[in-house]
């Protein structure tokens, strides 16, 4: 098999899998729990790398189909531009796809510009990068229906993207309460065994945080002074 022949049949599922994996290494580089610091930028690092790669694939195999005029430059470019409905309706999903996917990438690499002006700008820029998750569902449906009968190989790939992000949302989505619920036990049961002194117990309630004791009452410091001050006089 020739580059041009494999390109032709490969393009768009090297596209949906490198999509996938930027998908799932963008959870993990949002997970403060886990991941220290340098675990987070190396995480992002991984992300942006496998975001380039995605949007090269997107370019061959756009590329490829538009030259065998297996779709023409008007649909490729312009979403349902040949129609809503059958093979036609199937290729503008995919060309939607590949624009949700410019923008998220076009968002994350000015992240910078949304940076430091307080939490709209943020908000914003999460619900602009979140286009990520569009892309990646309207390409799956595209690669599923809009070509030619899938191989087995071609079908597992997308199985284990389908799977590969469903477990990192789950885990995105659940982890969290289960890391947060492990270490208030941990710091629950280290206070019970008496390994966490007692002048300064922590409170779960309170986020783990410690506890200042409440200050002694003045009469009970001026006590003992009072009952000397007796015994002399008696």
């Amino acid at each position: 098999m020739d580059l041009h022949r494999f390109l032709d049949q490969a393009g768009g599922v090297l596209a949906l899998v490198s999509l996938t994996a930027t998908v799932v290494w963008g959870l993990v580089a949002a997970d403060r729990l886990a991941l220290g610091p340098r675990g987070r930028l190396l995480a992002q690092a991984v992300h942006r790398a496998l975001a380039v790669g995605a949007l090269g694939f997107l370019l061959v195999h756009v590329g490829v189909k538009v030259a065998e005029a297996h779709a023409s430059t008007t649909g490729a470019l312009i979403p349902f531009a040949s129609g809503v409905g059958g093979r036609a309706g199937l290729i503008g999903l995919g060309s939607l796809a590949g624009y949700l996917l410019v923008l998220a990438a076009a968002t994350g690499a000015l992240r910078s510009v949304f940076a430091g002006r307080g939490r709209a700008a943020a908000r914003r820029w999460r619900v602009l990068h979140a286009s990520a998750y569009g892309a990646w569902c309207a390409g799956l449906l595209h690669g599923l229906h809009a070509g030619r009968e899938a191989a087995g190989w071609v079908t597992g790939c997308y199985v284990g993207c389908l799977v590969g992000v469903a477990m990192a949302l789950a885990v995105r989505r659940f982890g969290v309460g289960v890391v947060r619920l492990l270490v208030r036990r941990r710091s629950v049961g280290a206070h019970a065994a008496g390994r966490v002194p007692q002048s300064r117990p922590f409170s779960v309630s309170q986020g783990l945080r410690p506890r200042t004791p409440a200050p002694q009452a003045p009469e009970a410091l001026e006590l003992p002074a009072l009952e000397d001050i007796a015994r002399r006089s008696a």
